[in-house]
């Protein structure tokens, strides 16, 4: 099939109902097809960086699961990046990584919870107390506690039995919903949160200051410093604007993995309706706000205050602080990390309305282009005095993503589409998977070439020095495997905003039914070809010359799509379910073509065989 027909679906999903999930038969593929060599390549790269994480947990991490760093609280380095060092290590598991990387892993996030729960501050006020408490930070903003929770939102992918990680969501959900009053964050009544720096022990209802997000004192001679600081004096000007944190900022609404997980583990109607309540005030400010989002919304729920500066607020519009080290002023708007909610948002309900938002924020922005020496210019920052920051447009932020959710052929063209994996979709890039997954190998082997050779020690390594030569490499595999998307750091499009603790978009997720696992099983390689609206192509193969092996297939990351049918060569199956068991003979392989319904289930985190 012409790979062009993904450009043809129909429109949005229909909107959320539940349908039946039944348990469907097991289906035979014996049709003989030696292992492609994207298949061995698939499997190489499941056990190479298995082993890679294992390497990375015993030189990086004590036997307690501690990180070994230089521990201190901070913006820059401190308990969101010890915990960091293990960002897509649950991808890793759940796509069919060795379970020594989920043993791993656990033992990392508990071991943290204790490391930073006894770390104590001298004198920065926050964290006198300790980093966190009741297994959460006690205070922190949204950029960086999404970060931290990039490992703990995704552990319900291979574990959402563990009574601890339902305990946690259900209590972390808690911080976020107004339903624990020991930490009031949430304003029920205005439908906003009350501070961006919030935590376990409720929101920062004074402004910040520059010891608040940089820590207290050290030398950080020696160490390496992500801004480049050579002094702590520099550490403390890199946040002396970052003041402004009383009221509501978009970057809060990634609070929504968090009670996402709540609702998935629990399935009750609160959170859910907690998330699109919360979603649906911001939409609603933006449409008040000539369709885009503001930055700062007070403690009484107005737009920009009293003063109507819409613009502002820490990482807000108008946020472009002065670099210590450089002298320069730097735009830091994140608002644009705020896509994340609305994903889940789509994920959970089948709205297009939490699409149409970001497309009509796009159009606001565009709309205020000016020519430049015969360029189309877009600001990418607002304040005071109007648009700054003018970029080469069209503005563009997100449109793979909200493309990626919606399928329809207008997001497509709206979208930087230059990538590598969207042109394999398209038909234009047929060698794409070979070499990304030559890639990917080539990437873990640089990643441990620069470990193998690396002298720093716990005395002279911050928590953040390593996050880059983590050897968990999943993009791709994300990509090929389940059709899925990656948002979290580094991205998966230039022009998509970094996340972290997003959720796990994908068309497919593969289970091992004989094992009782997540993830595909031994020898078993899969290779997506085809995404649209209502169907999804995928080669499945067993590799093995004479084991017979059997993969349970679910249509979505959570279960929230639908099997219509499924054809597999000139047979086609009914199967109405968001699951299909399909037993692969030894050295066997086929196309399997699936019709579905998108976003018609709701999402749920258990196990295939766990469902009625």
């Amino acid at each position: 099939m012409n790979r062009r027909h993904f450009l043809l679906g129909a429109t949005a999903a229909a909107a959320f109902t539940t349908l039946p999930v039944t348990r469907a038969a097991a289906h035979s593929i014996n049709t003989p097809m030696p292992p492609p060599e994207w298949a061995l390549l698939q499997r190489e790269a499941l056990r190479v960086q298995s082993e890679a994480v294992e390497w990375f947990y015993n030189r990086y991490f004590d036997d307690r699961g501690y990180f070994q760093c230089f521990e201190r609280w901070g913006a820059n380095d401190g308990p969101d990046d010890a915990i960091e060092n293990c960002n897509d290590w649950p991808h890793l598991h759940a796509l069919g990584g060795s379970d020594r990387v989920l043993e791993l892993y656990r033992k990392a996030w508990e071991g943290h919870l204790k490391q930073y729960s006894e770390l104590k501050t001298v004198e920065t006020e926050i964290a006198r107390d300790g980093m966190y408490y009741r297994e959460f930070p006690v205070m922190n903003d949204w950029q960086h506690l999404s970060e931290g929770l990039s490992v703990f939102n995704l552990m319900g992918l291979s574990a959402p039995h563990d009574p601890a990680f339902q305990d946690r969501a259900r209590r972390f959900s808690g911080f976020y919903t107004g339903e624990d009053k020991t930490a009031p964050n949430y304003d029920p009544r205005r439908k906003l949160m009350r501070s961006m720096i919030n935590g376990s022990k409720g929101p920062l209802l004074r402004k910040a200051t520059a010891l608040d997000w940089a820590g207290d004192p050290f030398d950080p001679t020696g160490f390496f410093m992500e801004h480049g600081e050579t002094t702590y004096q520099e550490t403390l000007d890199h946040y002396v604007e970052y003041t402004d944190v009383v009221g509501d900022s978009p970057l809060n609404l990634q609070a929504t993995s968090l009670v996402m997980n709540g609702y998935m583990v629990a399935g009750e109607r609160k959170y859910r309706d907690w998330i699109t309540r919360y979603l649906d005030a911001w939409i609603e400010r933006a449409r008040r706000n000539n369709g885009i989002f503001p930055s700062f919304v007070d403690l009484k729920g107005r737009i920009g205050g009293p003063e109507k500066a819409w613009y502002g607020n820490v990482y807000g519009w108008s946020f472009s602080p002065v670099d210590p080290v450089t002298g320069k002023r730097e735009d830091r708007n994140r608002v644009p990390r705020a896509i994340v909610a609305f994903l889940n948002a789509y994920l959970l309900t089948g709205d297009d309305k939490y699409l149409q938002v970001w497309r009509d924020q796009t159009d606001a922005i565009n709309a205020q282009a000016k020519i430049v020496d015969g360029v189309s210019m877009v600001p990418t920052m607002f304040g005071k005095d109007g648009p700054y920051s003018y970029k080469p447009g069209p503005y563009r932020t997100n449109g793979l993503d909200i493309w990626y959710m919606s399928m329809r052929p207008s997001d497509y063209a709206r979208a930087d589409t230059n990538h590598p994996w969207v042109q394999y979709l398209a038909g234009q890039n047929a060698g794409y998977p070979v070499t990304a997954l030559r890639d990917t190998l080539e990437t873990v082997r640089k990643k441990m070439d620069t470990l193998g050779k690396d002298t720093t020690t716990k005395e002279t390594r911050l928590a953040d020095a390593l996050l880059k030569f983590n050897p968990a490499t999943v993009t791709q595999l994300l990509h090929l495997m389940c059709g899925a998307i990656h948002i979290a750091r580094p991205t998966w499009s230039k022009t998509s905003a970094p996340q972290g603790g997003a959720l796990l978009y994908a068309r497919l997720r593969y289970f091992d039914p004989v094992k009782r696992r997540a993830g595909i099983p031994e020898d078993v390689a899969a290779l997506v070809s085809e995404l649209t609206d209502t169907t999804t192509t995928v080669t499945l193969v067993n590799t093995h010359p004479f084991r017979a092996r059997t993969v349970t297939i679910q249509a979505g990351g959570y279960g929230e799509h639908q099997f219509a049918s499924m054809d597999v060569g000139a047979t086609k199956t009914a199967i109405e379910s968001n699951q299909v068991t399909l037993e692969l003979a030894p050295g066997s392989g086929a196309d399997v073509r699936f019709d579905m319904r998108r976003h018609v289930n709701a999402p749920t985190l258990s196990h295939p065989w766990d469902r009625v």
